[in-house]
């Protein structure tokens, strides 16, 4: 199977992504757009969590315990602000209203209901710049290990045009804490101007896993085990959503021991 999912273009619901699908156990993503007056039910199901971003526009929404009126508002994703978010436990029935154009995301994955629905604030989300030079690139942490849930972890990544990022190439595939975790991940792109593409491969060590795939505006790569590093390419500007999870809440990486010279 491979490891790039290709949007739907046209299509109300862009990607869905299930564990069964991808061939794993514990996340999946879904992404909408909707146009100004729709409608949509999302119901959260009874043995998995979920934290709605607002990746653009403005939506009213109600989880019967829950209500918020106007929530979101960034215009685009390439915007240098971090989004609205919802969390939403098992057995959430999540009813969005769309105030204009909006572009939304759900990551999921396995939880048992320890904590109750909440609004993520854009003010309660850390922001940092990572990397140096061509390997700079600016960081909102949506849901990090630091807030509450039970397995999710979220994090959106904007890639200035020509710079890579998830670099130097890391994993999170063995069971090592505290120096690495399994965590399966995701990367939701977009892609500025949207004709454009980003390159990114995941390989293992031994190369028993090695792909290299052009993702474009909107596709998702699937990150089942090994390192995963992202380029774009020069006059193209790169978004990602991350959604990981695995059997311990919490990202420990590895990084390519080939590549860490740069590091130091």
């Amino acid at each position: 199977m491979s490891l790039l999912v290709k949007a739907r273009h046209g299509a109300q619901h862009l990607v869905h992504i299930t564990p069964e699908s991808a061939g794993w156990k514990y996340v999946g993503f879904d992404a909408w757009r909707l146009d100004a007056g729709d409608e949509l039910r999302i119901d959260i199901p009874h043995d998995r969590e979920a934290c709605l971003v607002v990746l653009r526009g403005s939506i009213d929404l109600d989880t019967g315990s829950l209500r918020r009126e106007n929530f979101g508002g960034r215009a685009s994703v390439f915007d240098p602000q971090p989004p609205h978010a919802l969390y939403a436990p098992p057995h959430t029935s999540v009813r969005v209203h769309a105030r204009d154009d909006v572009e939304l995301a759900l990551a999921s994955a396995p939880a048992t209901g320890r904590y109750p629905a909440r609004v993520i604030e854009p003010a309660a989300m850390a922001r940092s710049t990572r990397g140096t030079g061509t390997n700079e690139r600016y960081i909102c942490d949506v849901l990090p290990q630091t807030e509450e849930a039970e397995s999710l972890l979220v994090v959106e990544v904007r890639t200035p045009a020509a710079h890579s990022s998830s670099y130097p190439p890391h994993k999170h595939d063995s069971n090592d804490p505290p120096n690495e975790t399994v965590l399966e991940e995701v990367y939701y792109h977009r892609v500025d101007p949207p004709q454009g593409f980003a390159l990114q491969r995941v390989y293992t060590d031994m190369r028993d896993l090695d792909e290299t795939m052009a993702a474009h505006d909107h596709d998702v790569v699937l990150v089942p085990r090994g390192y995963h590093p992202v380029v774009m390419p020069h006059g193209y500007n790169g978004y990602y959503l991350n959604v990981m999870a695995g059997p311990r809440r919490e990202w420990r990486m590895r990084n390519d021991p080939a590549h860490e010279w740069m590091l130091r």
